[in-house]
């Protein structure tokens, strides 16, 4: 039997504080740090992944460590499982392969990824923990909307791309990778879905899929592939939510349309604008989500048409998928109101009534591609496009034509000239949230 312990008041008094300190302590989630040999398997068995690209020595770097912490506590509480939601980082200076891997040209980048698979959108919501917590509670939210009677879909916003899987339940693996699909594109479409009774009218030879694009006269579109193999349901579904060409406008950034006005009157009314104030609204844009075009670091592919001029943008949409499908991955496609975009135009010495105009933003200089008409001699516009990225366009605002491109007795001329500068360059990230690496010394 062993002899009882009796402690003296003080000593009693510190077990105590001792005791309630261990356990009121809230236990303090690691973040997750990714190198080489680690970022495949934890990205990939995350269903949801935060990620901090970060450097030491870069003071925004250092303020947004311990909120990132803070929450990633809160949400570990909410999400146990240890796949449910992953807070992770990257020192980029120790581990610039993955950094160059992710196209990082800020920090701290916040990235999410699914399953593996990197969203677009980069995070640029407020820098707090609620913030951050709210972000991830609603990226764990169900993407999907239940139909519950068939006449819903009547009422449908005809305005957005709505995608619509009918399922005879629920618990299947046609679902799960629905699902999965809908988790990673639920920005770009409207996902809903049917099961069972309710569905069975639209499930003639089992489950499937519909896309119901934009407006009322376009028709439906089946997806015929294999319903389990989650690759080919992504890349058809991506095809229908991400259009090869895309369009810049101000009211699908969030916060835009209410600088519409001001951006317009700063372009329609030259004489009442002064470039203080045109630079004050080009810093208020570079602020908004409209940053994700800039993301990536690819050029863009203009064109500029009349909004009613849908003809010339059919033709721009047919030639680049057959010219240019191959470059997806080097420059953006994209087509803009001539209206609404007169500032751009300005830059190239351009008004809406010279439209359509297809032009490239490099975001160091502009150019001019010839009349829109010889988009439509073969491989026009591929070569363009070629003639960008092997930098005989800049070669030539600087110096004339390349001698190769000189008529046979004709003098080369050496042109000193300077291409007008990027318009959509100033759409860039606001400097007062990141460090810059473009251009930049510590690069």
């Amino acid at each position: 039997m062993h002899p009882a312990v009796f402690l003296s008041l003080p000593d009693l008094r510190c077990s105590l504080l001792l005791l309630v300190t261990w356990v009121f302590t809230p236990v303090t989630t690691e973040i997750t740090s990714l190198d080489t040999e680690n970022i495949d398997e934890i990205l990939n068995n995350a269903d949801v992944a935060l990620v901090n690209f970060y450097a030491d020595w870069c003071r925004f770097s250092q303020m947004l460590h311990p909120i990132f912490e803070e929450a990633s506590d809160v949400i570990k509480e909410e999400f146990p499982n240890e796949n449910q939601v992953v807070f992770a980082r990257v020192d980029c200076d120790q581990h610039s392969d993955i950094a160059q891997r992710y196209r990082i040209s800020k920090y701290p980048t916040l990235k999410l990824f699914r399953n593996g698979m990197m969203m677009k959108r980069e995070y640029r919501g407020q820098r707090s923990v609620k913030a951050l917590a709210d972000y991830i509670r609603q990226q764990k939210s169900d993407p999907i909307q239940e139909i519950r009677d068939l006449a819903e879909i009547t009422t449908l916003d005809r305005s957005k791309r709505n995608i619509i899987g009918y399922f005879e339940q629920k618990d299947s693996d046609n679902y799960r990778v629905f699902e999965r699909v809908a988790n990673i594109l639920h920005d770009d479409c409207a996902f809903l879905s049917a099961f069972g009774d309710v569905s069975k009218p639209e499930r003639y030879s089992g489950d499937n899929i519909i896309y119901k694009p934009p407006g009322h006269s376009a028709p439906d579109m089946v997806y015929l592939g294999a319903m389990t193999n989650f690759d080919v349901t992504y890349n058809w579904i991506q095809d229908k939510c991400v259009p090869l060409v895309r369009e810049i406008t101000f009211e699908n950034g969030e916060g835009w349309s209410g600088m519409r006005d001001d951006f317009r009157e700063a372009a329609l009314r030259p004489e009442k604008k002064s470039a203080k104030r045109e630079a004050e609204v080009l810093k208020k844009m570079g602020k908004q989500e409209k940053e994700e075009l800039t993301e990536e670091g690819l050029p863009f592919l203009i064109l500029f048409h009349m909004k009613e001029d849908t003809e010339s943008l059919e033709i721009f949409q047919n030639e680049v998928a057959r010219q240019l499908i191959s470059e997806k991955g080097t420059i953006n496609f994209l087509h803009a109101d001539c209206d609404k975009f007169r500032h751009p135009l300005l830059h190239i010495q351009k008004t809406p009534a010279d439209c359509p105009v297809i032009a490239i933003d490099s975001f160091r200089h502009m150019y001019v591609f010839g009349d829109f008409k010889d988009v439509l001699i073969p491989g026009k516009l591929k070569q363009f496009v070629f003639d960008l990225h092997s930098g005989k366009l800049h070669r030539e605002f600087h110096h004339g034509p390349d001698p190769t491109d000189t008529a046979p007795g004709e003098q080369a001329q050496d042109v000193a000239s300077s291409p007008p500068e990027s318009s959509f360059q100033k759409l860039a990230p606001s400097e007062y949230r990141y460090t810059l690496l473009r251009d930049r010394d510590e690069l």
